[in-house]
Parts: structure tokens; sequence; C-alpha cells
């Protein structure tokens, strides 16, 4: 295997997670895909023989990407093509389609465009991926405390803007159902809850498919007894196991056709501190 090959199987396994964050950056499957492929681009240029965190170097990547898209498509007052769907591309990936679609709903996309670029990108990246403020503000060439407050003029527009009450109940009883299956050990009311290619990334890794991450969270039923639904990044339902009244690990999770279809396990302290995270 060449170094070239190695370094493709390596970024396979972080194209999903970059097309979500570029999907819910843009809001277009086209164009989230156009700033993948410019991601592989750089990465193939660049020499990267030092960095520790591909998934996270890569993220970053796709961020500025994304903010140049952004800043561009804004300066010459355009739309994306697409509206709410992804639009088919050369190899269609249903499964994949399926899961940008459910998981940027139209309320949510239609307030995201009203942000500035900057807004837009600082929660996106914070609020709904965990990415800490020192990062993003390299990204924007700010400070973190100015990363930290665009986020949060974001978070209230974005707060006052949606009505995702019917989607936040449905994803209710999706995570509902998931947590007394963890609880219980219950293998099959898992693989009922999980979508058949569901992701789990951690900073341990990524387990593929439901019943990989079934296994994985029946062994976990002593950390499901104590987990507790919450609201994280006031956008998607997901779980917290709380120590001393904060979050020491988080579940976030991301929905496709009312099955969990990527699920962020988020313990790095750092990371915990920079979520907002609230029980419901």
């Amino acid at each position: 295997m060449t170094d070239n090959d190695f370094l493709a199987q390596r970024f396979e396994a972080h194209r999903g997670h970059l097309r979500a964050v570029a999907h819910r950056m843009l809001g277009s499957a086209a164009e989230a895909e156009d700033a993948v492929q410019e991601a592989w681009f750089r990465l193939i240029r660049s020499d990267t023989g030092e960095v520790e965190n591909l998934g996270g170097w890569l993220t970053t990547v796709v961020g500025r990407v994304c903010l140049d898209m952004l800043r561009s498509r804004r300066s010459r007052g355009e739309q994306p093509l697409e509206t709410w769907r992804p639009a088919p591309s050369a190899e269609p990936d249903p499964a994949q389609d399926a899961l940008l679609a459910d998981s940027v709903g139209p309320a949510l996309l239609v307030v995201l465009d009203t942000l500035s670029p900057a807004e837009r990108l600082a929660f996106v990246l914070h609020d709904l991926f965990g990415v800490p403020f020192e990062e993003i503000g390299g990204i924007l060439g700010r400070s973190p405390a100015a990363a930290r407050q665009l986020a949060s003029r974001a978070r209230r527009r974005v707060r006052g803007g949606q009505a995702p009450e019917a989607d936040l109940a449905r994803q209710r009883e999706v995570v509902d159902a998931f947590l007394a299956a963890a609880r219980n050990g219950d293998f099959d009311g898992l693989l009922e809850v999980l979508d058949p290619e569901v992701e789990a990334r951690s900073e341990a890794g990524v387990k593929s498919g439901a019943a990989r991450v079934a296994a994985g969270a029946a062994s976990f039923a002593h950390l499901a007894r104590v987990a507790r639904p919450v609201l994280v990044g006031g956008t998607t339902t997901g779980l917290a196991v709380f120590a001393d009244g904060r979050p020491e690990r988080v579940l976030a999770f991301t929905f496709a056709a009312d099955r969990i279809a990527v699920i962020d396990i988020i313990t790095e302290p750092a990371r915990l501190a920079d979520l907002t995270v609230e029980e419901v």
C-alpha cells in the first residue's frame, strides 16, 4: 500500500463527518461535496506527518473552505441551488443523503441563512460539533472570546427563529427508547432505534454499523442507568452523565428517518466545557 493509499483510507474514515459539517454550514449537499473534495486536495498537498488528530485538522480545513464559500455566496447575493434536499451525485448514497437531509431541518436552515458567515461557522462548529473556540477563532482570525460571542449571538437568533418542538418530541421518543434498551442490555431494542449504518464517534475512534454500536451500548448499562436526556447546543436531543452538576460524558445524536444515525461521544474536558447542555 502506498502512502497516498493509506492517506486516502484515513480520509475516507472521516468523509461522513466532514460532509455533515459542510452540509450544515452550506445547506447544499452539492456544495458540501465540493468542500469535502477541496479538503482532500489540501490534505494531499500538506505535510501532515506531525498531525495527531487528523479528524480535527480536516474539520478545521472544511470550516475554512465553507467560510470562504459562504462569504463568496453572500458577496454575490446567491442562494444554494437546492434548498432542502440533497441533489443526486454521480455516485448516489441513499443512506448518507437521508442523514444529511434529516439532520438539517428546513427551519434550522432558514435561520442559519440569516446569520453572517462568521456567526454561522461559530455556531455550527461549536454548538453542533463541539469544536473548541480556540480553533474556531483561528479559522476566523479572531480571539476565542470573539468566537464565543459570535456563537452566542447566533444561538440566540436560532432559538428565537426556530419552532423545533415537534422534531424535538420525536427525537426525545427515540432517545428514551435508546436509553431504556441500553439500561436493560436489550440488544434487539437498540437495533430498533439505530440506523443500520450508524456511526459512534469518540476520542478513541469510530465504530460503524448497528450491531457493533448496539453491542457497545449494551455493555455500558451502568452508565446508562445514570444518564439523563439533554438538549445539546439548543438544537438536538442527546444524553449526558453528570458529576457534581457538570456533564462528564455527553452523547450527541444525529437523527435520520427517526433513527439514530450518528452518536458523538464527548468526554474530553475542554470540549465538554464548550458545549451547551441543558436537561430536558
